[in-house]
């Protein structure tokens, strides 16, 4: 699979890539209709209003944010790289042997398709191009649901952080690979010439 660009295989054709300066007003769309959502389910996970472009512009700059267009306009974004926020992790947990999923935020038009669990299997594949060994997150501490789901998806719950100035803090991670390298589950997506991605597992 080309390391850039994507394509999701689903009714309507996705395709993975990364993100532009000229991204940004789309990016910051995307991310602020999801903070809009999450605020109005009583989650504190992200500023009400979304994140200024100060916050986002860098993760363009540095290639590690992603979008994924669909035949409509944009269905989701995210960013993934090995910056490991250091309020949460620390040293013990060998920062270098994850990459970190930010950002990660799915079009309300394009909810309940399973865009979400693609683009963190996708990661999890990442991962293991990348030479580590687990792909991890941070969200709201005080946001059951949200932590069930990361559960669902092969994630295991490691600790909280509890810091009176962060609303996120459950740190979670799994495995590098598809859903943590539970075979069965093969990605949706083909490169630019076609070809299918075989399943990768892990062995732990």
């Amino acid at each position: 699979m080309h390391s850039n660009t994507a394509d999701l295989v689903t009714p309507r054709r996705l395709t993975l890539r990364r993100a532009t300066e000229d991204d940004l007003p789309a990016v910051l769309e995307l991310l602020a209709e999801t903070a809009a959502w999450l605020n109005g389910r009583g989650v504190r996970q992200w500023p009400a209003g979304g994140f200024p472009a100060v916050r986002i512009v860098p993760l363009i700059g540095e290639g590690v944010m992603y979008l994924l267009d669909g035949e409509d306009g944009p269905a989701a974004t995210l960013a993934l790289d090995g910056g490991a926020d250091p309020e949460f992790w620390t040293s013990a947990d060998r920062p270098d042997a994850a990459l970190y999923v930010h950002k990660l935020a799915v079009a309300r038009s394009h909810s309940g398709r399973g865009l979400g669990e693609a683009l963190l299997d996708w990661a999890g594949l990442r991962v293991l191009t990348a030479g580590r060994r687990w792909l991890r997150l941070d969200c709201a501490k005080d946001n059951p649901g949200l932590q069930d789901y990361y559960r669902r998806q092969r994630f295991t719950h490691l600790r909280t952080v509890d810091l009176p100035h962060r609303a996120s803090g459950a740190l979670f991670q799994r495995a590098g690979g598809l859903r943590g390298g539970v075979p069965g589950s093969p990605l949706p997506f083909v490169d630019r010439r076609g070809t299918a991605v075989e399943p990768v597992v892990e062995h732990v």
